[in-house]
Formats: structure tokens, C-alpha cells, sequence
């Protein structure tokens, strides 16, 4: 794979020296996707798209990504030879290198030239998470990607480096990473690692004491239930399969109508159309509870982390020919957030995930590959579109933030049981829904997909504008 080392990148990391800051640890969430990576290796990524109508030069796509190379994605992990202690981030001094076609893309295959971005061999120990393209459209426009690994930011801090990046590249400033959000990533372990990471083991230790602690108090405390995966029907595959996805746009005016209209809001309607969308695929049998995971950021200001995020399940109801009832829908979202703030009814697994660092990759591996994913995960990122739509002099008719669901073997999403991931973003005027049906059996094909997705909105009396 072809690298790329800016001097720009090694002077400014040269310039976080380590000091009395404390070394910025990975998290929990850090370590289990870092873990994960060896056994499912850039399976889940997050992707910025962006499609332009003017023409972007490649000088103007390159002064974007020295900017993003000394940014707040720009870290590595590195690793600790101490037990116990947790592995930290450290600037990077490598990046991928930005990764322009000259040649056209036709207007009907942009999502296609989306999904195929999306696949990059990261190394997180090296720095090597994220990447960045771009490619001409036959209309004259430009379209244009950021691609980075879980392990590296979750929503939140790639939204974080977008906004500070494109801040400081609209200004006209320098790469600097001192005086960006590159600062943050910091510091460089120096001679006094030994010593600070036998401070870390001790810490560990005593949050390890304390999780069990909590898990035990809270050992009465039980998240719903996901429904098991249906075995029939089983359709034709070959042994490598994409999941279906579909890029739908909707007035922002008539998404808020609808959800009053039904006693919701924004998140009730999203729940709602997911939860239909999911009895109408077969997936779910009449009557059932629909486990529902929304990611809930937990990130502050100055926040150093790259995962900062935690998922508030619920359960929902599903009735053949009923839309889902969203005053039901408000309440428990309402009662989710208000669980999550007290120790004493968070569920045990939470309290664990310090016990959860000191396992071993190969016992994690273990347990990864019995894991089941989430049957419904709702991702609502607000109207944040509009923060990130200016490149230069340049704006996007189209800002797209998604989860993406690489290709992989069609046994093993039967195995882990993938449903159907939502995320939805907005400016003042327009509603950006990306929907990915991971169930090989009941979303196929993108025009699947599709169908059940039309039917759907119409039901709720919307109106999409499907890509």
C-alpha cells in the first residue's frame, strides 16, 4: 500500500513533546474496536460523501487533507508492554495518501463510487485511518469522500476533525497541529512511560474493583431483547455479498409535520419508519418487540477521545398494518436517557468494561464470534450537515454521514444476525436518510431495499427522493 509522509506531519508531531499532561488513553470502546480489527479488519467505517456541482481542483482536495494529517483523526495507537496498562494515542506521522481519479464518474453510479471508497486496509498502529478521495462527474461536478476507521473517532470526533479542518482551510491557515484539534491527540510518550504506566495498571485495577462492584449492584438490571433471526428464507448468494443500502432525501418541513402530526418527533418518526421497515422485510413476526439501539454521545468540550459514544436500547412495538406508535416511542426514549444517568440501573455489562480492556485478543476473538449485531441501530446526527458543506469557495448540493457496512461473507452476516442500520442528518431544509439492510434474506438487493422502503413512507404519507 502506498504511503504517504508529509514533512508537514512529522514536524508538527515533533512539536508534542511529552510533558505533564496525562498520556491520552484509549477507552473502552477504543479497545474493543481495536481488537476487533484483527479479526473483522475495517468491516464497519464511518464515510463522509460529498457531491458537488462545480468542479474541485486536486490542489484544493490536497490542502484539505494536510490539514486533516495533522488533525484530530491524524493518531495511532501505541501499544504497552506494561500489564494491565492501557494502550494510548499518539499523534500520527503517516497518512494515506489522497486518492484522485481523473477519470469521470457517470451520475448513476455515485453511490456505486461511494460504497468502493469505502474499502481501505487501515492500521491503526501506524496512523493509517483515514482516507480521502475524489473523482470528476460526467456533469461537470465533483463528488468526494472521507473514510475513517471505528477504531480512530466514532461520529462525533470525525465530525469534530471535519469542522476544525475545513475551519482552518476556509480560513486560509496552515497545517498546524498545535494550533488545531491536532493538539488534543496528544502527547508523545517520553522517558516517564514506565512510570505512567504503572500508574495506568494501578488505576485499571481499581476501576476493575469498582465495575464489579457497580455490575454487582445492578445485576437486577436487564436491556430488551433482540429478536432471533428467522431461518428461512434462506436465497441464493455468492459467497461474498454487499449489504443493500439506499440514499433517501425528504423535506425537513414534511418529516417534522408527520412526526407531530403522529404525537413523535424526529427520532420517534426514524424509529417508527425502521421498525416498519423491518415488518415489512419478514424479519420480524406480529406482535414483536423491536430491540432499538441509538447511539448517544457523551462527548464534552476539549474531549480527547476517539469513541466517546454509548447506546440507549429500547423496545418497540410492531403490529402488521400499524404504524408504530411514537407517543410509546417518546416515553421510552425519554426513560432510556434518564436510566443511562443512575449508576443503580445500568445494566452489568456497562459497569464491566474495565474487566473487559484485560482480556486477552484471542479470548475476545472467542466471544466476537458469537456476538450478535444490532437488529435495528437509529443514528440521528442532526442538522450538522450544514457545518461541513463548504470546501474553498465551493458548497455541496449533497452532504452524506454514514456508517458503512463493508462487503464480506454472506454466512457471516447470517451469523451475527445484521438488520437494519438508519442514519439521518439534515441542514434547515432537507432530510439525508442513509438506510443499510444487512439481512442477505430479507433486503437482497439495493432494489429491495428500496420497494420495502417506498411502501413504507407512503404509509407515513412521505415523500422520498431516492438516489
Amino acid at each position: 500500500m502506498t504511503v504517504t509522509s508529509p514533512s508537514v506531519i512529522s514536524a508538527a508531531a515533533a512539536t508534542v513533546a511529552a510533558g505533564p499532561t496525562e498520556l491520552n488513553r484509549i477507552t473502552a470502546d477504543d479497545d474493543l474496536f481495536f481488537k476487533l480489527h484483527s479479526l473483522y479488519p475495517n468491516a464497519l467505517v464511518n464515510q463522509l460523501a460529498y457531491r458537488f456541482d462545480t468542479p474541485l481542483g486536486r490542489d484544493l482536495l490536497e490542502r484539505w487533507h494536510a490539514h486533516l494529517a495533522t488533525g484530530f483523526i491524524a493518531r495511532r495507537v501505541r501499544t504497552t508492554r506494561f500489564p494491565i496498562a492501557r494502550a494510548h494515542w499518539e499523534p500520527a506521522t503517516e497518512a494515506l495518501p489522497l486518492r484522485w481519479s481523473d477519470t469521470p464518474i457517470p451520475e448513476d453510479r455515485v453511490l456505486d463510487w461511494f460504497l468502493e471508497q469505502a474499502v481501505v486496509e487501515f492500521d491503526p498502529e501506524r496512523g493509517l485511518v483515514w482516507q480521502m478521495a475524489g473523482a470528476p462527474l460526467e456533469s461537470g461536478g465533483t463528488v468526494v469522500t472521507l473514510v475513517a476507521s471505528h477504531v480512530a473517532c466514532d461520529g462525533g470526533a470525525m465530525m469534530h476533525a471535519i469542522v476544525d479542518s475545513l475551519d482552518r482551510l476556509n480560513r486560509g491557515e496552515s497545517p498546524d497541529r498545535s494550533a488545531s484539534a491536532g493538539r488534543l491527540v496528544g502527547p508523545i510518550a517520553g522517558r516517564g512511560r514506565f512510570a505512567a504506566d504503572l500508574a495506568d495498571a494501578r488505576r485499571q485495577l481499581g476501576a476493575v474493583a469498582r465495575g464489579i462492584r457497580a455490575a454487582r449492584r445492578s445485576r437486577g438490571v436487564s436491556e430488551p431483547a433482540r429478536n432471533p433471526r428467522p431461518a428461512a428464507p434462506r436465497l441464493p448468494h455468492a459467497d461474498t455479498w454487499q449489504a443493500a443500502e439506499a440514499i433517501v432525501q425528504l423535506d425537513l418541513a414534511e418529516w417534522d409535520a408527520v412526526a407531530a402530526a403522529h404525537g413523535g418527533t424526529t427520532n420517534g418518526l426514524l424509529i417508527g419508519v425502521a421498525v416498519g421497515l423491518l415488518g415489512r422485510s419478514g424479519r420480524i413476526t406480529d406482535g414483536a418487540e423491536v430491540r432499538v439501539d441509538i447511539p448517544h454521545s457523551m462527548r464534552e468540550a476539549e474531549d480527547r477521545r476517539a469513541n466517546a459514544t454509548t447506546g440507549l436500547p429500547i423496545s418497540v412495538g410492531y403490529r402488521v398494518g400499524e404504524r408504530a406508535d411514537l407517543p410509546a416511542v417518546r416515553a421510552a426514549l425519554k426513560a432510556a436517557g434518564c436510566a443511562y444517568r443512575d449508576p443503580a440501573t445500568i445494566p452489568p455489562i456497562q459497569h464491566l468494561q474495565p474487566v473487559q480492556m484485560l482480556l486477552p485478543k484471542v479470548v475476545l476473538h472467542r466471544f466476537a464470534r458469537t456476538a450478535k449485531a444490532p437488529e435495528c441501530l437509529c443514528t440521528n446526527m442532526g442538522r450538522t450537515a450544514q457545518n461541513i458543506a463548504v470546501l474553498g469557495t465551493h458548497r455541496a448540493r449533497d452532504v452524506i454521514m454514514r456508517p458503512v457496512v463493508n462487503p464480506g461473507p454472506v454466512a457471516l452476516f447470517r451469523q451475527v444476525e445484521v438488520g437494519v442500520n438508519l442514519a439521518f442528518s439534515c441542514d434547515d431544509d432537507t432530510v439525508t436518510l442513509v438506510v443499510t439492510g444487512g439481512d442477505p434474506d430479507r433486503f437482497p438487493t439495493r432494489a429491495a431495499l428500496r420497494e420495502l422502503l417506498a411502501a413504507e413512507f407512503a404509509d407515513w404519507e412521505l415523500t422520498p427522493h431516492f438516489w
